[in-house]
């Protein structure tokens, strides 16, 4: 309030002391925005950045001062330090919203229209996470700029990346982004393809788990069954069969082995 009533005065000079101590005594994002504002309003961006480097040497791990640190420079037409800014932001040990400051990478430098660079952020971001959600924004990014093999090679790659027990919600998501996709780029057979890949939904039970061995009763909940996992269960229900049968034939022919030796031992007798 006092910085204001300097503001008012046009005592520019006294403002930024008064936000400079304050800063210097009680280093709240609020202040350190408020400074930036005043500045920007001054058009004094040299200023500006170094109250940016200073937000941040307060707190590394807040992804919005990093973003809009970027976007000062954006605006400023200065793409390489915009960049290099973002860089150094990913590289932070910690991040309060590490989604957050990836998604607006990515976005600088789809609309830089670096499409390399947006190619090598997405490929790192996968080194460090998995999430459904990534590899279908790389797909729909490589859809955007008529890249449909491309496209159409990182949702095959997902699938495969998702195949487990534990994902098999994460893995329907990919697959229903895959057929939007076939269905405005692709196909009759590619269409038909992804088809051949959907689950079935089907409802099961399952038992309740309580604590102190109660009694939890039963609940009922959707699971996902898909063609290529109920082919290979059925596939190793087979070899079981197959292993089965042939260890008891392995049993009967040592059974009658051994039943041929006795014999020959009492003919001897």
């Amino acid at each position: 309030m006092f910085a204001q009533f300097e503001i008012r005065q046009k005592n520019i000079a006294d403002a930024r002391k008064i936000m400079g101590t304050s800063i210097g005594k009680c280093p709240k994002p609020k202040l350190f925005k408020g400074y930036i504002d005043l500045e920007l309003q001054m058009r004094e961006f040299d200023r500006c950045r170094k109250i940016y480097e200073k937000f941040l040497e307060h707190d590394m791990s807040n992804c919005n001062t990093w973003i809009k640190f970027a976007e000062l420079e954006t605006i400023l037409g200065d793409s390489e330090r915009a960049r290099a800014i973002f860089n150094l932001a990913i590289q932070q040990p910690l991040l309060d919203m590490p989604e957050v400051l990836w998604k607006a990478y990515i976005d600088f430098e789809v609309e830089e229209e670096e499409h390399e660079r947006v190619r090598a952020l997405y490929k790192s971001l996968l080194q460090r996470t998995k999430h459904v959600k990534v590899w279908i924004s790389y797909a729909n990014f490589e859809a955007s700029i008529d890249q449909g093999k491309l496209a159409r090679e990182i949702f095959s790659e997902a699938d495969r990346s998702l195949q487990s027990d534990t994902q098999k919600e994460e893995r329907v998501l990919c697959l229903e982004a895959w057929r939007d996709f076939e269905t405005a780029h692709g196909t009759p057979e590619t269409q038909d393809s992804i088809k051949k890949k959907m689950p079935r939904r089907v409802k099961k039970r399952r038992k309740i788990d309580v604590e102190e061995g109660g009694e939890g009763g039963w609940e009922e909940y959707w699971d996902y069954i898909f063609p290529d996992t109920e082919a290979n269960s059925a596939h190793m229900k087979l070899l079981q069969n197959a292993k089965m049968w042939k260890k008891q034939q392995v049993d009967e022919d040592s059974e009658s082995e051994s039943g041929e030796e006795e014999e020959e031992e009492d003919s001897q007798d």
